[in-house]
């Protein structure tokens, strides 16, 4: 009997890794669609596709002859022109939808966040029946929502769709979180912003990667069709405890100045108007968006990801951060 052949779009990313390896292991073929091509023994394991998620017509070639799809890739950040999240977010999501229910694509597992439901209010064991966001203050969150409404629009008995939600992804890997709160410490940038007693969900990658299999097997026995649901490692963190923990276990002082959420907020506005008016490249150091998510509740009831998916986590949270942390301290 043929192997089932799985498409990854974004696949070379720190999740999309992740999601590979598990697929591998299945026995499945695997192809990977990106703009970066996956390096290092993964690379012979793969049939990667190098290409632009917002070109239909290559969308279209790497969905053709694939029986499943994992849409990982994503254009993150909280900062950037619209339409380049546009493009890519949305875009790029209808074109895989599409090429889905043109090849007979039969489960599609789309990877969204938990910042569609975005409204600058805190969320303290909020489900799946909160609405889409508004008062977005970032394109990401809002070109997110759209996409996923995009994704879940599609789902039919012919093509089987669910969208995952994972909150703040870290582990062995990771490119993106870890190494930027750990520069911003060691550049003196960092502040508790609030009280620091706010708590949110975190996700290890390898919670989030099984989540997306389980997913899918979810899809093909009948359940999860046309859902959404937030992922996490089931217990909230107090955000700065978690942040110090990090920086102390890498040999780096913990943070301890502060600043108000008003006032974060405030200079997230200013620089967010420096950064539009003279052009400045990169991300402003605080944005409103930012100062919102560092200061408020964000954690979530995961309870129909339980039921339907199976979920529980991969790794015990604090064991591994420590055990990730030493792993990062300067030579």
């Amino acid at each position: 009997m043929k192997s089932p052949l799985v498409l990854i779009t974004g696949g070379a990313g720190f999740l999309g890794q992740a999601v590979v390896r598990r697929c591998l292991a299945r026995g499945y073929g695997v192809r990977v669609l990106g703009r970066t091509p996956i390096v290092g023994e993964l690379a012979a394991q793969v049939d990667f596709i190098r290409g632009d998620i917002a070109d239909c017509a290559t969308v279209d070639r790497a969905v053709k002859d694939c029986d499943y799809v994992f849409h990982v890739a994503a254009k993150a950040g909280v900062w950037g022109p619209w339409e380049e999240y546009l493009r890519i977010n949305i875009d790029g999501t209808s074109n895989v939808v599409a090429a889905c229910q043109a090849h007979g694509v039969r489960a599609l597992v789309h990877t969204s966040t938990p910042s569609v439901v975005f409204s600058g209010e805190a969320f303290r064991g909020a489900d799946e029946t909160l609405p889409y966001g508004d008062n977005w203050l970032c394109a990401y969150a809002e070109t997110k929502a759209i996409a996923e409404e995009v994704a879940l629009q599609a789902a039919s008995e012919k093509l089987k769709v669910c969208a995952l939600r994972p909150h703040l992804i870290w582990g062995p890997g990771d490119n993106h979180l870890f190494p930027r709160v750990l520069e911003s410490a060691r550049a003196g940038r960092l502040r508790i912003v609030g009280d620091g007693e706010n708590r949110v969900d975190v996700t290890h990658v390898d919670t989030a990667a099984n989540a997306h299999l389980s997913a899918l097997d979810a899809l093909l026995a009948g359940r999860a069709n046309g859902k959404a649901y937030f992922l996490s490692q089931g217990e909230p963190v107090k955000l700065w405890e978690f942040i110090n923990r990090l920086l102390v276990g890498a040999g780096e002082q913990p943070i301890t100045r502060r600043i108000s959420q008003r006032s974060a907020y405030w200079l997230g506005a200013l620089l967010e108007g420096v950064w539009t008016l003279f052009r400045r490249k990169g991300e402003p150091p605080m944005t409103r968006f930012v100062a919102v998510e560092l200061a408020k509740d964000h954690w979530f009831d995961v309870s129909a990801a339980r039921r339907d998916l199976g979920l529980k986590p991969a790794v015990e949270t604090w064991a591994e951060l420590d055990r990730l942390a030493a792993t990062l301290r300067t030579k």
